[in-house]
């Protein structure tokens, strides 16, 4: 009889484990990116008014944002498979009510929840990788893996919806992605092990309810924004922003100093690989994933081509992400080198995108989306390893969570800022977000260089 390595039965045991935790960002940057290639028809369906394209696309980022730090608590504390489990069929549910809105407010209401359904399942899957995998080159490859999916979801999201709209119409998506949440809920609750933190911690409802707020009123007024930065109601949601994440802040530090648990360990900022990982999500938000949510919109206004046929050009970016990311784990350096690296290929990939005006060469849209994608892929294996080996093991779903958060918040910055651009002021003038992002992106990246190696506690 042949012996098994313990490093093969370690790897058959926690394979489930890595497919279905994978299997999270993979069918949550499908539901994201879907509305990217048919939002026009859509918004056409349902009468949205003047902003009724950005909140299709933003509403999920504002569930997202707001609720992934709660989720990411309440999965170290609660169990992490059971705010798994729970998340996707919320993702189910709430699919089937986007697939049968009948009018903008109610689209719009149901990504909001698919939003918070997209949390859970985010902030408790890596949370649960954090702790099937302890480290070493099994957690590599795991993060590796985890980051990869998120490349493979933008690719296959706009493909998916744009397909399913020719042939049915944009609704059909959505009935999709609610039969594929029911199979991995129930695949879920059967193959994924429980954890928790070792010591659970009271409800921190103070902070759960400031800080929802607080981003809630943020991406209300960026979205809303792009009608007149200078009108009452965002200036009012601005205000109100900036008190809620203030009493955030006052409402975690008072909660920590007290003994009681704060849902964000406020010393994780004092931590330089926290804060560049943190750092690194937002930026990589509003520069990756908020401009490029637009492009299929950037590209059909500019070049007048099709929705299917701007998501297959899209995959020239997505789908080296996703494959960069699968293969980072093979370059012999640290996750901050790799991090930096990919921040400045997606710097150098940015520059010619927003720039797809009329007399745009192909080979130059082309060649920035595959240099980005090499970018995107190391930028998200990278960033989902940080944000794990950054933070002492019973806060994983918290660091997951702060990740996570900074991620869609940035995205939702960046879709606002193409949309008024292109909805306003000419594709031209796109040129100048891509030249601000390039540099944020290279700005971060040489920070993340200065960085000493991520230890865990």
């Amino acid at each position: 009889m042949t012996a098994i390595s313990a490093p093969a039965t370690a790897a058959r045991a926690t394979g489930p484990i890595l497919t279905l935790t994978c299997a999270a960002p993979l069918l949550v940057l499908i539901n994201y990116t879907a509305p990217m290639v048919s939002v026009a028809g859509t918004a056409d369906a349902l009468g949205a008014g003047p902003t009724g394209p950005a909140w299709m696309i933003n509403g999920i980022a504002l569930g997202l944002a707001a609720l992934l730090l709660v989720a990411g608590s309440l999965a170290d504390d609660h169990g992490r498979r059971r705010v798994y489990v729970i998340g996707t069929w919320l993702l189910a549910l709430s699919s089937v009510a986007v697939a049968t809105s009948v009018n903008t407010p109610m689209f719009v209401a149901a990504r909001l929840v698919q939003g918070a359904a997209s949390a859970a399942m985010l902030a408790a899957g890596l949370g649960i990788i954090g702790h099937a995998f302890p480290g070493g080159p099994q957690r590599l490859h795991a993060t590796g893996r985890y980051g990869a999916m998120l490349g493979l979801g933008i690719a296959a999201g706009p493909l998916l919806s744009g397909g399913l709209a020719a042939v049915w119409d944009w609704r059909a998506v959505y009935w999709v992605i609610a039969l594929a949440a029911v199979a991995l809920a129930v695949a879920a609750s059967r193959a994924l092990p429980e954890s928790r933190a070792e010591h659970p911690r009271p409800p921190d409802v103070a902070g759960a309810v400031t800080l929802g707020l607080g981003v809630a009123a943020l991406l209300i007024a960026i979205t809303e924004g792009r009608s007149g930065w200078t009108r009452p109601p965002v200036l009012a949601a601005l205000a109100a922003a900036g008190a809620l994440i203030a009493a955030f802040v006052a409402v975690e530090h008072r909660r920590a100093r007290s003994g009681g648990a704060p849902m964000i360990d406020l010393s994780l900022f004092r931590r330089p690989p926290f804060l560049v990982a943190t750092g690194g999500a937002l930026v990589a938000g509003v520069a990756v994933i908020g401009l490029m949510s637009y492009l299929p919109t950037v590209l059909r206004l500019a070049h007048g081509i099709a929705p299917l046929t701007s998501a297959a050009l899209f995959c020239a970016w997505s789908g080296v992400a996703f494959l960069t990311a699968l293969a980072a784990k093979r370059l012999r350096i640290s996750a901050r080198a790799r991090l930096a690296l990919g921040l400045l290929l997606s710097g150098a990939g940015t520059l010619p995108l927003l720039g797809v005006a009329a007399d745009a060469t192909w080979p130059l849209v082309v060649g920035g989306l595959v240099v980005g994608g090499l970018g995107s892929g190391l930028i998200n294996a990278s960033l989902t390893h940080l944000a794990i080996e950054s933070v002492p093991p019973q806060q994983a779903g918290m660091g997951s969570g702060a990740n996570n958060t900074a991620r869609y918040i940035g995205a939702s910055i960046g879709v606002a800022a193409v949309a008024s651009v292109v909805g306003g002021q000419g594709l031209y003038a796109g040129t100048d977000i891509a030249v601000l992002a390039a540099a944020a992106l290279c700005a971060l990246a040489a920070a993340a260089t200065l960085l000493p190696a991520a230890r865990r506690p």
